[in-house]
């Protein structure tokens, strides 16, 4: 019996987070099934160092492993989080720890700067000299605008960049709590040093180059160093005028510009700090996850290029820095750039739009590992330039995101399908940057709302990322706080005009109840409610027809493909905004009831039903035609139950006819694209919505992977199949969106179908298909890690099997498809019917109805039957006459070449004699 896996609001071991309320779950390990019912637990929480406890909870029978705790907590103060449990005659006890920050404690460090405002790169440093006794305990609690990294005698502090991170800084500035104990016990002697860049904050940001100052343009710095020495007395170091600044050594640095760093550079002139006339309002402590390296990338391949260039290969599209070993004599200049792919062999970096993206340094001949500061990069190439003798030994790459940790795992045995799980992961590990952005690579690179709220369930399978959407969602709040209840379409605010917009701006309700759902936490949606529920008002009051959103611009289901070269698709606008009203509706009434707002739940569910009456009368039919024949129409109308019974069965059929019109492809854009596979595999075509994942050739998912991507792309064909960018721009090669597919895989091939806010009840409802035979996934939740694993036709008979390990404290609802009336094998025992397992390990199998090889038929497409050469032979040894004109290009191929064999043996006036020869031949042959 174990305790593992203790987490304050998700983190390990936070330091100098806002917890105002916070969270506590923990997993058990080693625990028998039969304890299940016995186990009790204690968990206390006491202050480190005076030990007075503050929160307690006595051993009690243990349901829940999710604690919401609400205590006032002390500024500055280390907290033990003490977990115990007991079962028979066990006992085991397991801690952790977290530490405030600030909290609401007064500032009384300074904010100061240089004079010159106009400075690239500002220094500010303080020498001091402590006392002459052992350091117990020393904070260091700082923040700078734009971006800063802080050493101490020349060593940097903390592991994290590009602090305090992206907000809008106008509302609130985070700080953020370094433990610097280790550091201050060699000598007596300290300089404390701050190096800022402008970053977002004073940097060039937007579009078509951008605008500069956007958020101030001064840099500048606040810090206080506390001091606890072992003989009880206390020191603060604090910023005000006694500091000296001077300019650095990065001469140029800008987000999308990169960074010039100029090593020769004197750094003299040393001045005075000035002390600003600014408040300390907008401070304060962190929400922010850290944007750390989490690893780092070697050197795939040295190329020269046709145009005599010497380009690196990382192997991997990311998001971070390049960094290199200098030996460069004193004085030469080395010049890196990046990009995202090779055209006709040679560097390229068009598709990044006015993004310099380059890193220039300027050696003083030291031997040492070089990287850059104030800026980042998406890339997989490197281009050099200023190195004679390039070697691959000398290259890394530092891949940084946000520090989040991988929950969920795929894993098939179809490899491209594997290919694809891992670009997808690879989107998210590059564009979860302190914000979701849209792409880490170009001009751009900002909180797209609405690909961030697409995107939400898929990111919140991979990694844990409730404290990174709890941030964010604060972020929309402040953003809608500014703005009468309308989110903006880009978070944080850069003073984009843009008016309100459905899906992106529907963030506002969708990604704080979704993250609740995945984490059990109110607290999200305590901390956005008032907003969510401006945000639902602001559609009301600013719409022209009654309990529907008509009028506005809109963005339309960007990037579909039924719209020729509009960019927002032929799915009408109002059909969509309105959807979103009423699924913005329908979340704000289930949020006021979570959170015990009778009144509003009341008053949002009617005006949800309004809005649902009235998309029904406008748009569907009593026999169940939408009224709109898009593939996101259809699919949208099926997941969000616009149409019921006999209706709902038209309208899959109509959609499935579709997609076989769309010479069965996709044709949908980042709103359809979600939806469209859960609407087929919830409506009996699950067989359907394989055919569209594995389909290999444009638009698909696994074109890119066929093409050679390592991330998702912005387009279906950004890159075309000769391998040309595509020339209608807009072409990032790394963009999250259409990687949505993903929460498909983890709801419907993986299993987890449904689940209670926290996974504590998880309904396991997978669907089966033999092309994705062998499945093998897990998924951490606060309860532990649960373990999946299953195998179609592992035998003569047919029989499936499959293992699950499920973690102490869920309830998992077994639902296996094919099963009525069949004896299930668990663990030894044979059972039938509702299957609900608790904690344990479990061997299931079973022998389905029907079975999942699928045979070729007279309703299989001529096109897969040409693709089988034995098939082929067979049946021109009939007739050849048959297959003939289907093989050659014409009208006859071009007819026929995606219809039925069966439509073609029509079309000849095929006898039944021959037909049922031709029948018999396919019924021999496996399809899959």
């Amino acid at each position: 019996m174990k305790i593992t896996n203790i987490l304050i609001n998700q983190m390990v071991e936070p330091l100098g987070f806002k917890l105002d309320n916070f969270q506590v779950t923990f997993a058990i390990e080693n625990l028998s099934i039969n304890d299940f019912s016995k186990v009790y637990k204690k968990i206390k929480i006491f202050e480190s160092e005076s030990k007075k406890v503050i929160y307690l909870v006595d051993y009690e029978q243990y349901e829940n492993n999710q604690f919401n705790v609400r205590v006032k907590l002390q500024a500055r103060t280390k907290y033990i989080v003490e977990i115990g449990i007991k079962a028979l005659n066990q006992e085991t006890k397991a801690s952790t720890f977290f530490e405030t920050g600030k909290l609401d404690e007064p500032y009384i460090g300074k904010w100061i700067a240089n004079s010159d405002k106009n400075i690239s790169n500002t220094l500010f440093c303080k020498k001091f000299q402590r006392k002459n006794v052992r350091v117990k305990r020393a904070r260091l609690y700082a923040s700078g605008l734009g971006l800063y990294e802080a050493y101490l005698n020349h060593q940097k502090i903390g592991n994290e960049y590009l602090a305090p991170g992206f907000t809008n800084y106008r509302d609130w500035i985070q700080v953020q709590t370094y433990d610097v104990t280790s550091l201050m016990q060699e000598n007596l002697k300290f300089e404390l040093l701050f190096s800022v860049g402008d970053g977002w904050y004073k940097g060039r940001l937007g579009f078509d180059g951008g605008k500069t100052n956007i958020f101030g343009d001064q840099q500048m710095i606040i810090a206080e160093l506390y001091l606890d020495y072992e003989d009880g007395s206390k020191e603060v170091i604090k910023t005000d005028s006694s500091w000296c600044t001077s300019e650095g050594k990065i001469t140029k640095a800008e987000i999308y510009y990169g960074e010039d760093f100029d090593e020769n550079k004197k750094v003299d002139s040393w001045q005075r700090a000035i002390e600003l006339e600014k408040n300390t309002d907008q401070l304060t402590d962190r929400l922010s996850l850290p944007i750390i390296i989490h690893e780092k990338l070697p050197v795939k391949k040295i190329i020269k290029t046709p145009k005599n260039e010497i380009v690196l290969d990382f192997g991997q599209n990311h998001a971070g820095w390049p960094s290199f070993f200098n030996t460069a004599p004193k004085g030469k200049k080395v010049t890196l750039t990046m990009g995202e792919i090779l055209q006709d062999g040679n560097f390229y970096k068009d598709n990044l739009r006015k993004a310099r993206a380059s890193f220039t340094y300027i050696s003083n001949g030291e031997e040492k590992w070089i990287r850059p500061h104030f800026t980042y990069f998406g890339f997989r190439y490197v281009k050099v330039e200023g190195i004679d003798n390039v070697k691959k030994e000398n290259f890394e790459s530092l891949v940084l995101y946000s520090n989040l940790l991988q929950t969920g795992e795929i894993e098939t045995n179809n490899e491209q399908v594997n290919k694809l799980f891992n670009n997808v992961l690879w989107g998210q590990k590059s564009n979860f940057f302190d914000v979701p952005t849209d792409c880490p690579q170009r001009d751009e690179r900002l909180g797209w709302t609405g690909d961030a709220e697409i995107f939400a369930k898929t990111a919140s399978f991979n990694m844990n990322s409730y404290e990174f959407f709890k941030k964010y969602a604060y972020d929309m709040k402040l953003a809608q706080e500014q703005n009468n209840g309308k989110l903006p379409i880009v978070v944080p605010d850069i003073g984009l005009k843009s008016s309100g917009m459905a899906i992106w701006s529907d963030a506002a309700t969708i990604i704080p109840w979704l993250v609740y759902r995945f984490y059990g936490n109110k607290d999200i949606l305590k901390q956005n409610y008032a907003q969510m529920k401006a945000w639902v008002n602001w559609i009301g009051e600013n719409t022209t027809t009654k309990d529907m959103w008509t009028g506005g611009m809109q963005l339309g289901d960007w990037l579909a493909l039924d719209n020729g070269d509009r960019p927002n698709g032929r799915t009408d606008s109002s059909f969509l905004a309105t959807l979103y009203y009423l699924i913005s509706t329908q979340i704000l009434a289930n949020s006021a009831q979570v959170l015990e707002r009778t009144q509003d739940h009341d008053y949002y569910e009617d005006l949800a039903e309004r809005i649902k009456d009235r998309l029904r009368n406008r748009y569907v039919t009593g026999e169940g035609k939408i009224a709109i024949n898009t593939q996101t129409a259809l699919a949208l109308a099926l997941k969000f139950n616009l149409v019921w019974g006999n209706q709902k069965k038209q309208v899959t059929n109509d959609l499935v006819e579709l997609i076989k019109l769309g010479n069965n492809h996709l044709s949908t854009g980042f709103v359809g694209t979600p939806y469209l596979l859960p609407a087929l595999s919830d409506n009996g075509k699950h067989e359907k919505a394989v055919d569209l994942f594995l389909t290999d050739d444009f638009p698909s998912w696994l074109y890119e992977v066929k093409m050679g991507a390592t991330t998702m792309w912005e387009r279906w064909n950004s890159v075309l199949p000769d391998g040309r960018m595509n020339p209608k721009g807009m072409n990032s090669l790394n963009h999250y969106s259409f990687g949505a597919v993903m929460s498909w895989m983890y709801e419907y091939v993986v299993g987890f179908r449904k689940f209670d806010p926290g996974f504590r009840n998880v309904t396991f409802a997978p669907l089966f298909d033999y092309r994705l035979k062998s499945v093998k996934a897990s998924l951490k939740t606060s309860y532990g890690k649960i373990n999946i694993n299953y195998e179609l036709e592992t035998n003569k008979e047919h029989k499936i099997k499959l293992e699950i390990d499920i973690p102490f404290g869920m309830n998992v609802k077994i639902i296996l498809p094919r099963s009525k009336n069949a004896l299930i094998n668990i663990n030894g025992q044979e059972m039938k019917g509702n299957i609900i397992l608790k904690g344990g390990e479990y061997y299931i199998s079973y022998i389905p109805i029907q079975s999942y090889v699928k045979g070729y038929e007279l309703s299989t497409s001529v096109s897969m039957i040409l693709e089988n050469r034995s098939l082929v032979h067979q049946i021109d040894s009939i007739d050849k006459t048959i297959l003939e004109k289907i093989k050659r290009p014409g009208n006859i191929r071009d007819m026929f070449i995606d219809k039925p064999l069966m439509d073609l043996l029509k079309h000849y006036h095929i006898s039944k004699e021959i037909s049922e020869k031709i029948e018999k031949i396919l019924k021999q042959e496996t399809l899959y």
